[in-house]
């Protein structure tokens, strides 16, 4: 499926192309509440990180988020967001240089809605921060092994 996404005030756009385009993991860790402010959580697609094409590239900074504020050293994950208006725009990790994942929040095509939810990193999640799990969702404290494609793969979603 092809995504087009932009940030809030329309200085960076960009587009890709994602076999894995359900919304359905709902990150719950510090890093994802204050960077992305939205309802306690944010939501990663999974993205061909060779398809990414950026409009407004210098318009674009990085954050590489400390895991645990005791480290030195942050993650190697690159979180993209506007540097004019502060939008989340995507994260890449050299890690997995084949992939991107743009943030659900940063999408402007319309996506499917998810026949259920990774609810993650729970173990983390703010206390005022409710969670409303649906029958056949799924709740971790930390990561799941289950792996966005994985997942995509076990509905038999991808496209």
């Amino acid at each position: 499926m092809q995504l087009e996404g932009s940030c809030h005030c329309r200085a960076v756009s960009f587009r890709l192309t994602s076999r894995h385009p359900y919304p359905f993991n709902l990150c719950y860790c510090s890093i994802c509440r204050k960077t992305q402010g939205g309802g306690g959580f944010a939501i990663n697609l999974s993205g061909d990180a060779d398809s990414l094409q950026v409009d407004g590239q210098d318009h674009v900074s990085v954050y590489r988020a400390k895991i645990d504020p005791a480290d030195s050293e942050p993650s190697p994950a690159e979180r993209r967001f506007c540097g004019i208006c502060g939008s989340g725009l995507w994260v890449w990790d050299p890690r997995w240089p084949e992939l991107v994942h743009p943030f659900a929040s940063a999408i402007d095509t319309e996506l499917p809605v998810a026949p259920e939810h990774t609810h993650l990193m729970l173990g983390s999640k703010a206390r005022w921060v409710p969670v409303d799990p649906g029958a056949d969702d799924k709740l971790f404290d930390g990561y799941p092994e289950e792996s966005i494609a994985d997942w995509h793969r076990r509905l038999g979603l991808e496209s």
